[in-house]
């Protein structure tokens, strides 16, 4: 058996240079639309990290909600009617809201995410030692997000080393700050609108931001009974409770939150036009690269017609090339991507992280690329007319 070396292979190599600089260029298609990828899906994952900690079935929410960093509450009357809807296990509140926390080593102060919860209720998947959660029970006590962006202070670096560590809160409706006790850590990391987050109990949530009642909640979480059918309770409890709220499954709860960053907010706009850009910009390059090779070597292809060979075969090998630029190009690429995903993620706490499906989807991608790059440069060999070159 004879191993045939396909000629697009051939014509590539014969030029190394042209060849290394080809795939150089690729490579850093392919760099972009990894850095693309990956912080668009960092958007979506930090935007719904902290719905995917919240113990509940069912979510009760205003039927205002857009996101959990804009303020939208209801009455906590409504709560109590849920509790007499059968299959329902227990409620619990959640209460939300922006507050300044100062850096007590350069008096900046900075927006930070606070959490006002029951610390006897269950509410939460995050890790939090039990002590602490214990300690959140009195007065004036917080627990800190350890993954917070570095602008809060040395505030976890404090904790670990058993110091004391007291921090002032500022409500923006008050200039009076409100000084507060860190009584443990939790990891929960920021987010595109959020730079830190605090949980503290609800009393002392309402000590900080003494312009909110606690007749209006946040965000209701709903637990069921073991053997409930959710789609069921769901459509009880919608039936009990007025239009002004409504009722979700978890599922649902982080879609609606996925949606807003991907259709009302700038920034998930701005992702999702630059993909689109990078691989048009992608397909014009891949162009060039192939026209040029294709133009270089037009007295070749030429000599192979007049020898022949049909148009189908000239594709091919084109085609070829493509296949080969892109594969050869998508390798460094991902190598690359890697370790910028490593230090985006050491500089910005998100959750920047290589996965099978964004690796695959961008190999896809470029394979697209090459080949749409490669069928728009094939009309040159199919008009090629072995008369015109001799």
């Amino acid at each position: 058996m004879i191993f045939t070396i396909p000629i697009g292979w051939l014509q590539l190599v014969r030029q190394k240079v042209r060849f290394c600089v080809a795939l150089t260029g690729i490579t850093f298609i392919a760099v972009l639309m990894f850095i693309q990828l990956g912080f668009q899906d960092a958007l979506y994952t930090s935007a719904t990290q902290l719905h995917d900690n919240l113990q509940g079935d069912l979510f009760i929410i205003s039927n205002q909600y857009q996101s959990l960093t804009l303020h939208q509450s209801f009455s906590r009357w409504y709560l109590y009617q849920i509790l007499g809807v059968d299959d329902v296990e227990s409620v619990s509140p959640l209460y939300m809201q922006f507050a300044k926390l100062k850096n007590s080593e350069t008096g900046l102060k900075s927006p930070i995410y606070v959490l006002g919860i029951d610390p006897c209720d269950d509410s939460l998947k995050l890790s939090i030692a039990q002590e602490a959660l214990s300690l959140l029970q009195l007065p004036n006590m917080v627990l800190f997000d350890r993954i917070s962006r570095p602008g809060f202070g040395p505030i976890a670096e404090d904790f670990d080393q058993g110091k004391s560590v007291i921090v002032e809160l500022f409500n923006y409706a008050s200039s009076v700050g409100y000084k507060v006790k860190v009584a443990g850590l939790f990891s929960l990391g920021p987010s595109f609108g959020v730079d830190g987050n605090l949980i503290v109990s609800a009393s002392t949530f309402f000590q900080i931001f003494t312009d909110r009642s606690g007749q209006n909640v946040d965000i209701g979480l709903i637990k069921l009974k073991p053997d409930a059918n959710p789609q069921k309770v769901l459509t009880n409890i919608t039936v009990k409770l007025p239009k002004d709220v409504i009722v979700i499954t978890h599922q649902d709860f982080i879609n609606l939150e996925k949606k807003y960053w991907q259709l009302r907010a700038p920034v998930g706009f701005v992702f999702q036009v630059m993909v689109i850009m990078v691989f048009i910009v992608g397909v014009v390059v891949v162009h060039q690269i192939l026209y040029s090779n294709i133009a270089s070597h037009l007295t070749e292809y030429a000599t192979l017609k007049a020898m022949g060979f049909k148009n189908q075969y000239l594709l091919i090998a084109v085609f070829h090339q493509s296949l080969i630029l892109a594969f050869f190009g998508y390798i460094p690429g991902f190598a690359i991507s890697l370790g910028l995903y490593d230090v985006a993620k050491g500089a910005t706490n998100l959750p920047i992280n290589m996965s099978i499906d964004k690796a695959s989807l961008v190999l896809t991608f470029i394979t697209l690329m090459c080949f749409a790059s490669g069928f728009i440069c094939t009309n040159k060999l199919r008009n090629v007319d072995p008369a015109d070159v001799f």
